[in-house]
C-alpha cells in the first residue's frame, strides 16, 4: 500500500508557496530535478496532479488545493512534536498582532492550536486594525504580526492573496448616480489609499457616505444598499455583485496578507507560532477559485 511520505508533503508545501519548482527547490537547498521527482512521486501516489504547469511556474490543481491545508497541518504537527521530544517543552512569552477582520475568523483557531501544542507559552494578542503593526514590530512592541500590503517585502511571508474589486448589492443600481456614494475605511490604511486612488482615476464625482474601521463595516454599508465599496473577492456572496466595469472603475491591486517577525528574528517560540499560522492561513488565491 502506498503512503504519503512527510518529505514529499514538505516539498509539495514549499513549491505551492513559492509558485515555482525552481524557487521552491532553492529555498530548501535541493536541486530542481530532485524536487521535481518528489512532486511526480506524490502525484503518482495520488493518481492525479497536484499542480497545473504553465510558463511562469505552477498553480495548485483542485487536488492540490484540497491537499495543501492537510499537508501544512501534518508537517507542522510533526515539527512541533519533534521539537517537544528533542528539545523539551517550549516556554516563554509571545506578543502577536492579528488584524481585526481576519482575526474574527482565524484568531480562535490559531490560539487553540498553539495553546494545545505549546501550553507553557504565554500569549499576548493584539487584535486590531493592522496599519500600525509594521511599526510595532520595528520598535520591538510585537514579536510577530499579520497585516496587509500591496507587495510583500523580503522579510514578509505571503499568507493569502485576495484580488480587490468594487462591489454593490444586487438590489440597487448605482449606474445613474451622478455623485457616487461610497463606503471607505475611516483611517489611513492600505484599503483606503487604494479606494481613493481608484476613485480619482475614475475621474467622476463621489461622496463618502459611510466610514468604518473594519471590512465588516464596509460590507454592512454595501449590503444595506447605501454605497459601493472596495472589497476582496473573498468577501463576495450571492447578494453582492462586482461593478468595476459597469461603473467605469479600472482594475485594483490584490491585497497581500503577510506575516513578519520583529527585526527578522526567529527564535523557537516564533518558529512554532509561524507553523500554526501557516496552517490557519493556507495559501489560497481567490482568482483561482
Amino acid at each position: 500500500m502506498e503512503n504519503l511520505d512527510s518529505d514529499l508533503l514538505r516539498s509539495f508545501v514549499i513549491v505551492a508557496k513559492a509558485g515555482s519548482v525552481t524557487e521552491g527547490a532553492a529555498q530548501i537547498h535541493r536541486s530542481q530535478s530532485a524536487v521535481s521527482l518528489q512532486i511526480k512521486r506524490l502525484e503518482t501516489i495520488l493518481g492525479q496532479p497536484v499542480f497545473e504547469r504553465h510558463g511562469r511556474g505552477v498553480t495548485l490543481s483542485e487536488t492540490g488545493r484540497r491537499l495543501l491545508p492537510v499537508a501544512q497541518e501534518v508537517t507542522g504537527r510533526l515539527d512541533a512534536i519533534f521539537r517537544d521530544l528533542s528539545k523539551g517543552t517550549i516556554t516563554g512569552k509571545l506578543r502577536i498582532g492579528v488584524p481585526d477582520d481576519h482575526g474574527r475568523a482565524k484568531l480562535a483557531q490559531i490560539i487553540a492550536n498553539f495553546a494545545r501544542q505549546h501550553p507553557q507559552v504565554q500569549l499576548d494578542v493584539t487584535c486590531a486594525l493592522s496599519t500600525g503593526f509594521p511599526d510595532a514590530l520595528a520598535k520591538g512592541l510585537l514579536d510577530i504580526a499579520i497585516y496587509e500590503v500591496e507587495n510583500p517585502g523580503p522579510n514578509e511571508e505571503l499568507l493569502f492573496q485576495d484580488p480587490t474589486c468594487w462591489v454593490c448589492t444586487r438590489h440597487v443600481d448605482f449606474s445613474n448616480h451622478a455623485n457616487l456614494p461610497v463606503a471607505l475605511f475611516d483611517q489611513a490604511c492600505w484599503w483606503r489609499d487604494v479606494a481613493i486612488a481608484s476613485l480619482e482615476q475614475r475621474a467622476k464625482p463621489y461622496r463618502t457616505v459611510y466610514s468604518s474601521q473594519s471590512v465588516s463595516g464596509v460590507i454592512a454599508a454595501v449590503e444595506a444598499g447605501i454605497a459601493v465599496g472596495l472589497l476582496g473577492r473573498s468577501s463576495l456572496h450571492a447578494g453582492l455583485c462586482v461593478v468595476n466595469e459597469s461603473l467605469g472603475f479600472q482594475n485594483t491591486p490584490s491585497s497581500q496578507l503577510v506575516m513578519a517577525s520583529g527585526s527578522g528574528k526567529e527564535d523557537e517560540v516564533i518558529h512554532a507560532m509561524k507553523s500554526v499560522i501557516r496552517t490557519a492561513f493556507p495559501i489560497t488565491r481567490t482568482d483561482q477559485i
